[in-house]
């Protein structure tokens, strides 16, 4: 069974930092297409970051200059670095594994993330 776990949300101050990772285990994830959404209490889950297997990198207007997408060296955890969060960040993050190409499309259950002072 596939699982994708994601961890390090947590509780910051506005301005502060927060690194998230994604893991998973199996080639699949070295092929897959990863995306980062957000999902906060009565708000349409939201497409944060996407990291294709070959090619850039690409973010929502919102946390452009502030999140960054990257990929472990062996390629089994994907990370999402936030710098200067604010407290409309603050949100369950979820990590998704798809391919279009292999037909699969998978999810972790989500790490809070909660931006206050």
């Amino acid at each position: 069974q596939v699982q994708l776990v994601e961890s390090g949300g947590g509780l910051v101050q506005p301005g502060g930092s927060l690194r998230l990772s994604c893991a998973a285990s199996g080639t699949f994830f070295r092929i897959s297409t990863i995306r980062w959404f957000r999902q906060a209490p009565g708000k349409q889950r939201e497409l944060v970051a996407s990291l294709p297997n070959a090619g850039a990198a690409d973010y929502a207007d919102s946390v452009k200059g502030r999140f960054a997408i990257s990929r472990a060296s062996g390629g089994n955890t994907v990370y999402l670095q936030m710098i200067d969060l604010k407290p409309e960040d603050t949100a369950v993050y979820l990590c998704n594994a798809f391919s279009d190409v292999f037909g699969y499309d998978y999810w972790g259950q989500g790490t809070q993330v909660t931006v206050s002072s």
